[in-house]
């Protein structure tokens, strides 16, 4: 039987899921691959993967897909790692650099933007690995990692999972799992099996990728406080509500 191709999330609050997979045992024969959230939904679309931690922005990219895991990336207060930063307050920004990595953030900010803001920048996209170096008066949106090192240098920072909960007082969902093709069951539990593993385990997950994890974080916090995993019906309410505004 040929392996599983898994693509997944290459940041820190993805690690738990990563480390799971890796390490609980629980899923045999695949091949995981590790991209920023954009690449995800690519490898996936092209078949390159079966089943992918796609970005909630790029679902209405495909047609039928499934939902196959309980669990996903999202958060019910501030995530600290997914930020409008701008050198102006919002009702003076006129222009919004959009993170390449980015899919849900880039929609999210431009929804909050119309509908909860009430402003009209312009917005453009940034080529891969311009976000680290961005600088000047106009705002971008940055998100993963990166985002720790970035934020002490903008006077104003917007977390955006914070500014939507204001705006519709549910949870926000960053990354979901699907697939294109129906999953076996037994590969469903194993995979739900796996990624539980990992959450349950974030000490360990932290020794394991510690020469990975970004500085200026207190990522015990972050990955307990910040990151919400489980796929709940708040969540799956907060999902269909940001998708309806696409």
């Amino acid at each position: 039987m040929k392996p599983l191709n898994i693509s997944a999330v290459s940041y820190l609050n993805t690690f738990p899921f990563v480390y799971g997979i890796q390490k609980s045992g629980y899923l045999q024969n695949y091949n995981l691959i590790l991209e920023v959230p954009s690449l995800c939904a690519e490898r996936l679309k092209s078949g390159e993967a079966d089943i992918a931690l796609v970005p909630a922005g790029a679902l209405p990219d495909f047609g039928n897909y499934h939902m196959i895991s309980d669990y996903c990336i999202g958060a019910v207060s501030k995530v600290i790692s997914v930020l409008l930063l701008s050198g102006r307050p919002l009702e003076k920004i006129e222009k919004v650099y959009l993170d390449f990595d980015s899919r849900t953030s880039a929609k999210l900010v431009q929804v909050l933007s119309r509908s909860y803001w009430k402003i009209e920048p312009a917005f453009e996209r940034l080529e891969a690995g311009k976000a680290e170096n961005f600088s000047g008066k106009d705002a971008i949106v940055a998100i993963g990692d990166k985002t720790f090192g970035m934020r002490q240098d903008y006077p104003y920072v917007y977390d955006l999972a914070e500014e939507w909960i204001r705006f519709t007082g549910l949870p926000l969902v960053f990354a979901v799992w699907i697939s294109l093709k129906p999953v076996p069951e037994e590969v469903k539990t194993a995979l739900d099996l796996s990624l539980s593993y990992g959450i349950s385990n974030i000490g360990n997950v932290l020794k394991h990728f510690s020469s990975r994890l970004p500085q200026n974080a207190d990522c015990y916090k972050y990955l307990t406080e910040n990151i919400s995993y489980p796929f709940d019906k708040a969540k799956k309410d907060g999902l269909n509500l940001f998708l309806s505004y696409l």
